[in-house]
């Protein structure tokens, strides 16, 4: 699949998408539009069992397009409809029904952070940053997202002074599993996706709705959200032939079934 910002294909059940707006693929409109009908066709397409996020060039994204929105008043409705959009970005991004891994390849700043964040792994290149700089640029935002990969006094020292956040010490922190050269990203990435692309696509859909879903839960609600999922993979015929190549000693053949 390919749109007019963002661009998707397909190797050995694993998606890659570029997202493709030189310079910086700062983020519009058409952007937002663009991620959302990508993620969205990659949850309903059974070839694909995991995909890997990057941004062309060497940006992973700037974030929102300032120059698109420097001297414009909107209409009537038209900021609902915006925040709608944007957040509709992200979201396609957290509830794709196949895990997201974001090759971090250099600055994601604000919505581009906000875009890190919603993948469910990662992995940075020496040369990535992650910044929330609106306090610089007479906007908000990104605080919430930031809450997912920070601690508290980093999330409010980004969001207060426009702080950056090296690929070196995104390691350090924990934040992503690797930190490499650059020309060594895209490997690093794909071998976490070849890992998953192996495991049972009933078991990892099932696993990523299961972590999505016990993310705010408490601890009793969300095992037994999880004991359930449990429940529903163990009827699918994977789950038989995992059990059955663990009895065997030898490597289990998955059919999605």
């Amino acid at each position: 699949m390919e749109t007019e910002t963002v661009l998707c294909s397909i190797e050995s059940h694993i998606a890659t998408v570029t997202m493709n707006r030189p310079p910086v693929n700062a983020q519009n409109a058409q952007f937002h539009t663009d991620m959302a009908a990508v993620f969205d066709w990659i949850s309903d397409n059974d070839d694909v069992r995991v995909t890997v996020l990057t941004g062309a060039g060497k940006c992973f994204s700037a974030g929102a397009d300032i120059k698109d929105q420097a001297g414009k008043e909107r209409g009537p409705g038209e900021s609902w409809q915006h925040n709608r959009r944007v957040r509709g970005c992200f979201y396609s991004i957290m509830e794709c029904q196949k895990p997201v891994i974001g090759a971090i390849n250099g600055p994601a700043l604000g919505a581009g952070m906000a875009v890190a964040a919603s993948c469910d792994i990662l992995v940075a290149s020496e040369s990535a940053i992650l910044a929330l700089p609106e306090i610089n640029v007479g906007l908000l935002g990104g605080g919430r997202h930031a809450m997912r990969l920070f601690s508290h006094s980093t999330v409010r020292r980004m969001m207060l002074t426009g702080y950056q956040v090296s690929g070196a010490e995104l390691y350090r922190l924990g934040v992503v599993e690797a930190c490499v050269a650059p020309d060594a990203l895209m490997d690093s990435a794909m071998g976490f996706a070849r890992d998953i692309a192996s495991k049972s696509p009933i078991a990892i859909k099932l696993a990523k709705h299961a972590l999505n879903s016990i993310e705010e839960m408490t601890l009793r609600d969300g095992y037994r959200f999880e004991q359930n999922m449990t429940v529903e993979v163990s009827k699918s015929e994977d789950s038989k032939e995992a059990k059955r190549a663990f009895v065997e000693k030898r490597k289990p053949v998955f059919t999605g079934r």
